[in-house]
């Protein structure tokens, strides 16, 4: 099996600073990660997933797997932009075909199974973002089948789509090379004015 993981941001229209950070680690644990920041947002999305980088990187692949890790590494988190931002988290990594990762504030996942269906994976609301001291992390917890696509969307990707134009975005670039995914999403998205920032990065098995 490969994993391949691509990611796409875009500021909104009008605008010169992105709310919005993400990042990819292709190493011997792949991961991806986003932000969605609010207050001094750029830096806060940025200090937050260099942050993670690190807590990630100095962990075994036993703490990778232990769902209390990922919620001890939210709340430091949520302690190190503390009065200064509030930012959204959405992050998981990839052994083999397990999936183990956690948000807070109202970044999505969503799962494309390869006949199409779109499912919500992140159904449980997590409402104090990063940075409110009172942050509540949501585990996420499942296995992918070949050719299952993850998606880790901001708000600013999901809100103009529901689960049937998400779907239809991804099978429009079937074919294509998997970086094309994120584009297609976005694309979708700013059908409606884009108005917000939006980051897609999507996460795909291939047997």
């Amino acid at each position: 099996m490969k994993i391949e993981c691509y990611g796409l941001t875009r500021i909104q229209e009008g605008r010169k600073l992105n709310e919005d950070a993400f990042l990819i680690g292709h190493g011997t644990i792949p991961f991806a990660a986003l932000c969605d920041g609010a207050g001094n947002a750029e830096q806060s999305a940025k200090k937050v997933l260099r942050l993670f980088q690190q807590l990630f990187n100095n962990a075994t692949l036993g703490k990778v797997l232990t769902p209390e890790i990922w919620t001890g590494w939210l709340k430091v988190l949520d302690s190190s932009i503390l009065g200064i931002a509030e930012s959204t988290f959405i992050g998981v990594s990839v052994i083999g075909r397990q999936v183990i990762g956690a948000y807070v504030g109202d970044s999505r996942a969503y799962v494309i199974k390869n006949e199409g269906d779109c499912k919500l994976i992140s159904t449980v609301p997590s409402k104090f973002r990063l940075g409110s001291g009172k942050t509540e992390p949501v585990i996420i917890n499942l296995t992918l089948e070949p050719n299952d696509i993850l998606l880790l969307l901001t708000d600013g990707a999901w809100t103009p789509l529901n689960p049937y134009l998400l779907s239809r975005a991804v099978r429009s670039v079937e074919g294509e090379h998997f970086s094309e995914v994120p584009t297609a999403i976005l694309d979708a998205a700013a059908r409606t004015g884009r108005p917000d920032d939006m980051t897609a990065v999507a996460v795909h098995i291939r047997a």
